[in-house]
């Protein structure tokens, strides 16, 4: 065979052999619609930026508020009474012998608890229960990175069950976290409830439900407070009292406060607003000033006035079947000087038409102390007008 028929023949078993390796690569490629394809590229998701159906509101809400509540503890001093003078009597001593009690000298123990609480500024105020911190001697603020940093009391309201706590200037860190305050005016029941608060000393405990009911009055919860509850099934046990209820957002609606031991879905958070105008005074003054009259009332209707009249010993008698019917007036106080009685049916307050007790009491708080009321009242058939200037809330109510 001529030598350049050789060398066409393996030029050709070469570009056979080429053209074979293409086809098997192109063959191996995946195809869409009978057309080669290029393989898809792959992506990795980051951890913060998921899509919007797949993060979980409540964790973002925590994330965003959960660094600014923190765990109280206080510490205060209680006495142990000594025996009564008589167990030191020598006739009682040789009596009975040595199954007297041994007197004591008045002994001092420190008592220790724990509540919660949230810093509302970068001044390092906090606000948490009155109960919290009552008789405290020594309060610490612990944040959830574990930093402890002394605190003092700058005042506590009994009647709201509010306190603000201020932070040692030499111990306030310059990246201090804080809240971020919403409302409570706008909320409806089955809004979600979001906890965080220390209980039973677990800090930065996260529970969650749903706005229950709101306004809830002192009286149907069993207890004396100037409140309108919101209630929640979010769990508030002991150790959350002074901690933020939240919303969806993050933001503090209300500060929950363990009211009824051992209730089962019931929980309790004062409003927001309400704890703002208390923590308001007592920054600025230390103590709050709540206007006084000095009355005891019932909301009247039809019932109210069958029940009054058909009782001998009521007092009173009773004409009207709406307002709000005063059955007591408390002596020397600003209604008795005022010349309020007994009797008398309250229809307007500073102007304000009202037809419940709550309202009544909710429209004199809005007042200043030595703030001239006008109060129509209806005695007799008879509508008047009676000014009563509001004193100061007593330590003490005479009964």
């Amino acid at each position: 065979m001529p030598w350049w028929k050789k060398v066409l023949l393996h030029g050709a078993f070469v570009l056979m052999g080429v053209v074979m390796g293409a086809w098997g690569v192109l063959a191996s490629m995946p195809s869409n619609d009978g057309a080669f394809a290029p393989p898809e590229p792959t992506f990795t998701i980051a951890q913060d930026s998921k899509p919007e159906s797949l993060r979980n509101f409540i964790a973002d809400a925590v994330t965003r508020t959960g660094s600014a509540v923190v765990r109280i503890n206080a510490a205060r001093t209680v006495t142990t009474e000594p025996l009564p003078d008589m167990f030191n009597d020598p006739f009682f001593r040789d009596f009975f012998g040595d199954s007297l009690p041994i007197p004591r000298q008045p002994r001092e123990r420190v008592e220790r608890g724990t509540g919660s609480g949230f810093i509302i500024n970068k001044q390092g105020e906090v606000i948490t229960n009155a109960h919290v911190v009552e008789g405290a001697s020594d309060v610490t603020v612990v944040l959830k990175d574990g930093r402890n940093l002394k605190a003092r009391v700058l005042g506590r309201d009994t009647l709201t069950d509010i306190a603000v706590l201020k932070i040692d200037t030499k111990d306030l860190p310059s990246d201090l976290p804080t809240v971020k305050l919403g409302s409570s005016q706008n909320l409806r029941p089955g809004e979600w409830a979001i906890a965080i608060g220390n209980p039973l000393g677990l800090d930065n405990t996260v529970t969650a439900g749903i706005i229950s009911a709101l306004g809830r009055r002192s009286g149907e919860i069993g207890v004396d407070k100037r409140v309108n509850f919101i209630q929640t099934d979010a769990a508030i046990n002991p150790g959350n009292s002074g901690g933020p209820l939240l919303n969806e957002r993050g933001e503090v609606i209300g500060v929950n406060t363990a009211i009824i031991q051992g209730a089962q879905g019931l929980g309790f958070a004062i409003p927001i607003e309400t704890a703002q105008r208390i923590a308001k005074q007592i920054i600025e003054k230390g103590s709050v000033s709540r206007a006084y009259l000095g009355i005891q009332m019932l909301t009247l209707d039809a019932n109210v006035r069958q029940e009054i009249n058909n009782n001998p010993n009521a007092g009173i008698k009773v004409d009207e079947t709406e307002g709000v019917l005063i059955t007591r007036v408390v002596p020397d106080s600003p209604a008795a000087k005022g010349g309020i009685r007994a009797g008398d049916v309250i229809t307007k307050v500073g102007g304000e038409g009202v037809k419940s007790a709550d309202r009544v009491q909710q429209i004199v708080e809005t007042k200043a102390v030595g703030e001239k009321i006008p109060i129509e009242i209806k005695r007799s058939g008879r509508t008047e007008t009676i000014t009563i200037q509001a004193g100061q809330y007593p330590d003490r109510v005479p009964s």
